[in-house]
């Protein structure tokens, strides 16, 4: 159960991107402070796989690779618009609405990764869209 602390980790620090994304993009434009965003990243994770020895260059050509680079484009193409967003409409809309991806990722991993749809899962997935429904609705 060790991925519970890490998806926290990532629930408390993805939970900041999008009012700090909102509130930049005012004097900084959304392609230009993703660039600078992603170049922290980066460097943040060059260290982290020198540091544990990860920063394995045959990786580059392994057998998924194409996977990977396949997924930083739908990353990039994601990334891009969901920042483009939260340029242009209230973070409390736009988080919520982005937030389907949730249910995107679910159905995919059911669809094509062998995931099993038990009665549980698809309860959680109809009160996602539910919520996300609710949470983006309203006055703007």
């Amino acid at each position: 159960m060790e991925y519970l602390v890490w998806v926290l980790v990532a629930l408390l620090a993805y939970s900041a991107v999008a009012p700090l994304t909102s509130y930049v993009t005012e004097d900084v434009p959304a392609a230009p402070g993703l660039f600078l965003a992603t170049l922290v990243f980066l460097a943040i994770a060059t260290v982290v796989m020198v540091a544990t020895g990860t920063a394995d260059p045959s990786l580059a050509t392994s057998a998924g690779a194409g996977y990977v680079y396949a997924g930083g484009v739908f990353l990039t193409v994601g990334i891009l618009a969901y920042t483009a967003a939260l340029e242009a409409g209230p973070v409390s809309v736009v988080v919520p609405i982005y937030g389907l991806f949730i249910v995107g990722s679910s159905v995919i991993g059911i669809l094509f990764l062998d995931e099993t749809l038990t009665l549980t899962r698809a309860a959680g997935i109809g009160c996602a869209v539910l919520a996300i429904v609710c949470s983006a609705g309203g006055e703007q």
